[in-house]
Parts: C-alpha cells; sequence; structure tokens
C-alpha cells in the first residue's frame, strides 16, 4: 500500500473517531461541557471563515467579526420577528453576511498585506460602535434578549435542551465544513491558492484575480454570518461585545495555530483557543489571555506552520482540508 493511500485511511479513520465522540458527547459529559463544545463549533466555523481569506486567498483579516454579527443579529431578528426555523435563519444570516462584505469588500480589495489587515479591522471596529449604538435594531450594550429556542425543521419541536440544542450546531458545522472543502477542491478554490502564492503571475495569465478575491470575501462574509446564526441560536442572546476586537483577534490567532489553508487546523485552533480562555483559564485566577499568548508563542517557535504543519509538507497546489 502506497503512503499517500495510507495517509487518505488515517485520515478517514481519524475523522470517523472524531465524528462518533462529537456524536456521543452529550451522553458522556455534563450540559455545560455540552454548551462548551457548542460554542467552540460556532468559533471553528468562524475560524473556518478567516482561514478562506487568510490561509487560503493570502489576505490577513481581522474584520470577520463584522459579518458574524450581522449573521448573529439577523438570525435574532428573523426568530424573533419572522421565524424560528433554523434553515430559515442560517440562509438569511448567511445572505446578510455576504451582502455586508460585498458593500464593504470593494474598499478592502483595493489594498493587500498589512494595509488590508487595518482595512478589515476598521470595517470590524465600526461594526462594533454600530452594533452598541443602533438601540432600535439591536438593543444597544443590553444585547439582544428573548430569542426563541430554534425549530430544526418545520413541524419539530423547539429545542430547549442544551444537547438536541448541540446537535443542531454539530450539524449546520458540518454542512458548512463540507461545502467549503468542496470549494476548496474546485478550480475556484485553486484559482484562490494561486492569488496567495502568485497574483501577479495569475494575473498575467489572464485571471480576473480582484474579482476572484472580492468573491472569496463574500463567501467569507457569507460563512461568518451563518457562524453568527449558530451563535444565537445556541445562546439565544447576542451582543456588541460578541462582533468585538477580541473576537476577530482570536479568531486568527486559532488560525495561525491551526496552520494556514488548513480547514481541520482551524478548527483545531478554535478548540485550543476556546478552551483556553474559558476552562484553562479558570485555574489560574482568570488569566485565560496570558496563557493564549504563551501558547501561541509556543506554536510559533515550536511548529512555524501551525498544527496542520507537523505532517510531511505538500505542495502548494495541494489542497488542505
Amino acid at each position: 500500500m502506497s503512503p499517500v493511500l495510507v495517509r487518505a485511511v488515517v485520515r478517514r479513520l481519524v475523522g470517523a473517531a472524531v465524528l462518533v465522540v462529537l456524536l456521543a458527547l452529550p451522553w458522556l459529559v455534563n450540559a455545560y461541557a455540552i454548551s462548551t463544545v457548542s460554542r467552540i463549533l460556532v468559533f471553528a466555523a468562524l475560524a473556518i471563515s478567516v482561514n478562506l481569506l487568510t490561509g487560503v486567498t493570502g489576505l490577513p483579516t481581522l474584520g470577520q467579526s463584522a459579518y458574524f454579527g450581522v449573521g448573529a443579529y439577523t438570525g435574532a431578528i428573523v426568530s424573533t420577528t419572522l421565524s424560528d426555523v433554523g434553515p430559515v435563519q442560517l440562509v438569511l444570516a448567511a445572505g446578510a453576511g455576504a451582502l455586508a462584505a460585498a458593500v464593504t469588500g470593494p474598499v478592502a480589495m483595493r489594498a493587500r498585506g498589512v494595509a488590508f489587515l487595518m482595512i478589515t479591522l476598521a470595517i470590524g471596529e465600526i461594526a462594533y460602535v454600530a452594533a452598541g449604538r443602533l438601540d432600535a435594531v439591536t438593543y444597544g450594550t443590553d444585547g439582544y434578549s428573548g430569542v426563541p429556542a430554534v425549530v430544526p425543521l418545520p413541524g419539530i419541536a423547539p429545542l430547549v435542551i442544551d444537547g438536541l440544542v448541540y446537535y443542531y450546531v454539530l450539524a449546520v458545522f458540518l454542512l458548512l465544513y463540507g461545502l467549503v472543502a468542496l470549494l476548496l477542491r474546485s478550480p475556484f478554490g485553486l484559482a484562490l491558492r494561486g492569488i496567495r502564492d502568485n497574483e501577479d503571475r495569475l494575473r498575467a495569465v489572464g485571471y480576473p484575480t480582484t474579482a476572484f478575491a472580492l468573491a472569496a470575501y463574500c463567501i467569507a462574509g457569507a460563512l461568518a454570518g451563518a457562524a453568527g446564526s449558530m451563535w444565537t441560536s445556541a445562546q439565544r442572546f447576542v451582543a456588541p461585545g460578541d462582533l468585538g476586537f477580541d473576537v476577530a483577534a482570536l479568531a486568527l490567532l486559532a488560525v495561525i495555530i491551526g496552520g494556514l489553508g488548513s480547514m481541520w487546523g482551524a478548527s483545531v485552533g478554535a478548540a485550543l483557543v476556546v478552551l483556553t480562555r474559558d476552562y484553562l483559564g479558570g485555574y489560574v485566577a482568570g488569566h485565560g489571555l496570558l496563557l493564549l499568548g504563551v501558547l501561541f508563542v509556543v506554536v510559533v517557535y515550536a511548529m512555524p506552520r501551525g498544527l496542520s504543519g507537523v505532517r510531511r509538507p505538500r505542495r502548494t497546489s495541494e489542497v488542505r482540508a
């Protein structure tokens, strides 16, 4: 059996084992742990949207929290005024995130590198301030509360048990993960990697790189919006703090820890970030951010390519899903 086939079999076995553990979690741990894992899945979906821009397309961003917030508030508003059906909220939140990205994206597309990073940071800060001041829509700093329990499909009872809400969040996460994996294996996904590796050469052979980058930006906005809807369904509350700078920075940190360009790396990085901040931080007098700093330094020095880079290096044209 060839080494490539062995690695493929091992990846599938590991993926199947992880899926079995995730499905069994509600039967193995308490409600607080299940709620934590739900938050991890939401944050992993946000990290995947960041990875699509930063790791795949080569556009480092600190603005995905803006579209995450747009999706979260859209999900909350839809659930209280239009429909408590989860897929309806999810689609509208993803559409709102994509629309917000389409409006703001052309401004960001004028730059690359650090300039692009600063523009996205400004977009995120504008969204954060707007969420705190638009009292008529977001209820300002009091937060949007009273969100009804999500209904996974029409005719099914609302999900009020933590374990059932977790299964809904898990199902949405797996759906988003699968869709992004298909995208990255498409010619469009390969073109995005070409933009990351050498945009000038790709433009020279006739590719509209700016249009491709903007399309990736809108898709990432839709992913972040969908993650925001997942957050609203899981927490039934959203506040301006849920789209602050720390959320954007931690999502980027998760991608760097997991490994640029790797979807599973971004997901594992998100899990490490949430567990370090919310769980391990409680054992050191609330110094979760300090532990995150230490974790980041250790990963950068010990594993410069991130957790996914521990494996044998691959060709840049090969998709890591």
